[in-house]
């Protein structure tokens, strides 16, 4: 047997029901895990464009439809969902596309509700590209297979262990990045997620990451690095309201917004494949293309949610596979109360103005050994393939490239606003490069051999 076709090392498969307790602890490791990534694209688009006072209400949207758009991820309505722990969230690759939208209604003299009303709109029909190419995503298998959905989660995970650096380092731009006390801090949650995650006790081990949240909170507060005195500010009930801010549309605000949905159906297939893949669920085969199509389905519809209830498009997020992997819980039933958490936290922003107060490099500790698992899944993948001479080039190619970017962001600064908006993302730059050379380079003549076809069967197995 290969370590793929071992017996799984799942504590709760994806259809079992874990025990209360147990799915409680899952889910609010999953909750603490994305918390930070959901309500900081919104606070950064606030910030740009000067929202001042709705940013509070903003914020509240984004977890309630977060919330709503990972019940219908696992849920699955018809032909929407994936059925998988697939956690929806903001998504940070729109940020470009969104702020040139508010700028272009800024530009008109407009102020936040009318620069709201431009943004909703556009992303409201934006969402409509992705809902069409999810039915013909899964067809394509030169973009849905293990050679590109593999590359593109290698690099997400490699591309986000630079953020989890940051933040373990006390976060972008902080005044005391890089302190002893902020690497004291991410590295002693990092040793305590290490050291419960090898305990042979099932409850130690699928709660590492919130014991060890909580531990590095308990230290940031006696340290004297939690700070409580903006609670008071907040609103005790946020009541969501579809199109608060009015409906508009501007072709010069939607062109870069439609772009980068094209570019999110791809990066949410190598997302679920990784959910997939932790899960201990196929990665090819008509189960999977068919999970596929209806992920990235129900990752458009959430989105045209999101610009239906004042929030910015949503997306499947990466590091909930590494809370997967590290906890041992795949059930889907355990993102009913994800969902159930993130809502409740939207409605009452007094409680998940204490979510917020989670320090950088208490999250950046648990967050850098996710992203790390992601990383490796994509490596996973990729090692059930033939590495031959075609397949080699075209993951150091893609990587090249991508990666390139992300180390390199001024190499693009002479191209126009559009071009660096869309292919500043190494996960973008990686993904399309892997599509297009896996579409036009032949493949090898000794390619289809016995041992490619036993890749695939163990593939298969995952």
């Amino acid at each position: 047997m290969t370590k793929l076709q071992q017996p799984s090392e799942l504590l709760f498969g994806l259809d079992d029901k874990p025990p209360v307790p147990s799915a409680m602890l899952a889910a609010m490791q999953h909750v603490l895990a994305s918390f930070v990534g959901i309500i900081t694209p919104t606070l950064i688009i606030g910030g740009v464009l000067g929202l001042g006072e709705e940013v509070p209400y903003l914020v509240s949207m984004a977890l309630i439809v977060s919330g709503v758009g990972t019940f219908i991820q696992a849920r699955k309505f018809g032909p929407v969902g994936s059925g998988l722990v697939a956690l929806q969230g903001t998504s940070f690759a729109f940020l470009g596309s969104v702020l040139a939208a508010g700028f272009v209604a800024k530009a008109k003299g407009g102020g936040p509700e009318e620069m709201l009303s431009l943004i909703f709109g556009v992303c409201f029909f934006g969402a409509f590209i992705e809902i069409f190419l999810s039915q013909f995503l899964h067809k394509l298998k030169t973009v849905i297979n293990p050679l590109v959905t593999g590359i593109v989660i290698t690099t997400i995970g490699l591309y986000l262990i630079k953020v989890g650096m940051t933040d373990l380092a006390g976060g972008f731009k902080a005044p005391d990045f890089g302190s002893y006390e902020n690497l004291a801090l991410g590295f002693g949650v990092l040793l305590v997620i290490i050291v419960l995650n090898q305990s042979r006790n099932a409850y130690l081990r699928s709660g590492s990451i919130f014991f060890g949240l909580i531990l590095g909170f308990i230290a940031a507060f006696a340290m004297g690095k939690v700070d409580f005195s903006k609670m008071g500010t907040l609103e005790w009930l946020a009541i969501p309201v579809p199109f608060k801010y009015g409906f508009s549309f501007d072709i010069q605000a939607f062109i870069p917004v439609a772009l980068i949905y094209l570019i999110t159906a791809i990066e949410s297939s190598g997302d679920l494949t990784a959910t997939s893949l932790v899960s201990r669920q196929p990665i090819d085969g008509d189960l999977y293309r068919n999970r596929i199509k209806g992920g990235v389905l129900g990752d458009g519809v959430n989105s045209m949610l999101a610009a239906i209830f004042n929030t910015f498009p949503n997306t499947t997020f990466s590091q909930n596979n590494g809370v997967i992997q590290l906890t041992g819980i795949a059930s889907r039933y355990v993102a009913f109360w994800v969902a159930g958490i993130l809502v409740v936290l939207g409605l009452f922003p007094m409680i998940g103005g204490i979510f917020q107060q989670l320090p950088k490099p208490v999250l950046g500790g648990a967050t850098l050994v996710m992203f790390g698992t992601v990383a490796a899944a994509g490596i996973r993948i990729l090692a059930t393939l033939d590495l031959d001479r075609r397949t080699m080039l075209i993951m150091a190619v893609s990587f090249g490239l991508g990666l390139g970017v992300a180390t390199v962001p001024e190499a693009l600064q002479e191209m126009p606003k559009i071009i660096q908006n869309i292919f500043g993302s190494a996960i973008t730059v990686s993904g399309l490069t892997a599509i297009i050379l896996n579409t036009l380079l032949p493949h090898e003549p000794h390619s289809v051999t016995g041992n490619t076809a036993a890749t695939v069967d163990t593939a298969r197995n995952v």
